[in-house]
């Protein structure tokens, strides 16, 4: 989200609520920028948004080499952010240097886990995305800690909606799948879905929302879910 002078970023509805509900006055933030190869810009642009937020902000990188132990770093923040570029990269490497395991631990010790993009499928079993070249493909060894299907840029990236539908009707990627347009989110409570979220002002029942695409006996059913709403 822009911030208040030109080139600044500062964070959204959506990220300061999920501070907010780490409980604790000063939250430990920690960034991953696996998924885009550790950019430097990146990091920056988080360090800056989280910073101006009153966060304590550190990172996870893979590049050259772990800065950190995983599950050390991982589980003594209060709040996880993943960004976004290649999922099927960003799961190699994690499952190569134990980043998965280490982000199941800290998810069980209660730390808000978060992301955009490949931020946000990784969490899931899988979904499409163009991780290996123009066409989609379906990713579908997700970290699973939700256990459904994840559809990212469901209105700005048009095959992306029939291939998630697709791959959830033939059974390729779980029964249930949860979608998102882009400037929304899903706030998850353990396993469960639970409303809709945004950065700005959205009406219900205009403009982006969240899907949940269910498979069924013809094929697969899609319910529209709207910002503020629950699931």
């Amino acid at each position: 989200m822009a911030g208040p002078v030109q080139r600044s970023v500062r964070l959204g509805a959506m990220l300061l609520e999920a501070l907010t509900l780490t409980g604790s006055t000063r939250p430990r933030v920690c960034l991953l920028e696996t998924a885009i190869g550790d950019d430097l810009s990146s990091y920056a642009v988080g360090y800056e948004a989280f910073s101006a937020a009153g966060c304590d902000v550190t990172e996870l990188k893979l590049f050259p080499q772990p800065s950190a132990s995983p599950e050390e770093r991982l589980t003594s923040s209060d709040l996880v952010w993943v960004g976004g570029g290649s999922v099927a990269n960003l799961l190699a490497l994690w499952r190569l240097h134990g980043v998965d395991e280490a982000m199941r631990a800290a998810w069980e010790r209660g730390v808000i886990l978060g992301g955009v993009s490949a931020g946000s499928l990784c969490w899931h079993v899988g979904g499409p995305t163009d991780s290996y070249g123009p066409e989609l493909r379906s990713v579908t060894n997700g970290v699973a800690l939700l256990p459904y299907a994840n559809g990212v840029h469901y209105d700005s990236e048009l095959p992306r909606r029939p291939l998630l539908q697709q791959l959830v009707a033939d059974g390729t990627l779980p029964e249930i799948a949860y979608a998102t347009d882009d400037h929304v989110g899903i706030w998850y409570e353990g396993t469960d879905a639970t409303r809709v979220v945004a950065d700005s002002n959205i009406a219900a029942f205009i403009g982006p929302a969240a899907y949940v695409v269910t498979r069924d006996a013809g094929g697969v059913v899609e319910r529209r879910v709207g910002v503020g709403e629950s699931f």
